[in-house]
């Protein structure tokens, strides 16, 4: 309960968070349902920080146990090591960046995701996929069903849905993520998957580290994620634009379909009764992002230089103006979400 405190206290949004699987907390994660959580994340392959879970008799308790929704980060860990392994032997400790999408591979993720999607099927449990980044995963995933209806969903970030393998070339670590950004077949084929409700939601994946933390100096040093909440939303408005796919999927698939993913309650929604959490977007005001202009602490981002046309005029949360189009005001009126019950 410190979090929701701190947040409390400090978020300018609204604020949930997942409780986080380890191998030791098992007796706490049945218990997720009577707290505030979101859900249950799970880490299928080690990413920023500590908190993998591999062994399949763990994770097969975690599924048949946890009455709540178990958000996975799939990638399989004894693939990634052993393509680790290979890397360092071809380039000691100075392998380039641009190798990050061959070290956590397209197979290391489909391994994982099918050995989420599987375990979940055989304990009937309520799975999540994180940040899915590449065409092979989308046989996993079915479309055509009611979000609703779904036992098995999915997200996609932004990141890979933009980026491509060949911008490690000028962009190096500053897109080095997990899973790692991959080929410009992956990506149409997240953005085809999206069309065809296989995949669910777009996240951020945000990850605010520092520029000196991103330019370490090897790539076994560097952080792995990026700043991008704040261009979230005009990201996807500029694919919308280019053709990529309609206005109506952005809102369905960052605005409806959250709230009814998560079950969040008077969220997501324009209508009598919902809270008033509202953006104001102008359709046609190109600009092009700069330093000065990032509301990031840690003041970068991986999309200096891009042109968007689409510019954020105001935000409201709660029904009171957060942002005015240049500044986040300095009241906080986040809160944290409520959930419907399960009927």
């Amino acid at each position: 309960m410190a979090k929701y405190r701190l947040a409390a206290r400090e978020s300018h949004a609204n604020y949930a968070f997942y409780l986080g699987a380890t191998n030791d907390n098992l007796d706490e994660l049945r218990k997720v349902d009577t707290t505030p959580a979101c859900g249950v994340k799970l880490f299928m392959g080690s990413s920023t920080g500590g908190m993998l879970v591999e062994d399949e008799t763990i994770l097969s308790r975690i599924f048949a146990e946890v009455p709540a929704l178990i958000a996975v980060h799939a990638e399989d860990e004894q693939r990634i090591r052993q393509r680790m392994q290979l890397f360092r032997e071809q380039y000691g400790e100075q392998v380039p960046i641009a190798c990050h999408p061959q070290i956590r591979d397209a197979e290391a993720c489909f391994r994982s995701s099918e050995r989420a999607v599987r375990i979940a099927g055989k304990y009937q449990a309520r799975l999540h996929l994180l940040h899915l980044s590449t065409a092979r995963e989308m046989s996993l995933l079915q479309g055509g069903v009611p979000l609703r209806e779904k036992r098995i969903t999915a997200e996609v970030c932004v990141h890979h849905l933009w980026f491509q393998d060949t911008d490690y070339a000028t962009l190096g670590a500053r897109i080095k993520c997990n899973p790692a950004i991959k080929t410009m077949h992956d990506r149409l084929a997240l953005a085809e998957a999206l069309r065809q409700h296989k995949i669910d939601v777009i996240g951020s994946d945000h990850a605010p580290h520092t520029l000196e933390e991103k330019s370490g100096p090897s790539y076994f040093s560097v952080p792995s994620g990026m700043p991008l909440v704040q261009h979230m939303l005009p990201m996807m408005l500029e694919k919308s634009r280019e053709g990529a796919w309609p206005l109506t999927l952005v809102v369905r698939k960052m605005c409806h379909a959250p709230a009814d993913l998560f079950r969040i309650k008077d969220r997501g929604y324009i209508r009598p009764g919902c809270w008033a959490d509202l953006v104001l977007a102008d359709l046609d005001s190109p600009y092009r992002v700069e330093r000065s202009d990032l509301l990031y602490k840690c003041g970068w981002s991986p999309l200096e230089g891009v042109e968007f046309h689409t510019r954020i005029c105001k935000t409201w949360v709660n029904g009171h103006v957060a942002y005015d189009g240049r500044n986040v005001t300095p009241e906080r009126w986040g809160r944290p979400v409520e959930y419907n019950r399960i009927t």
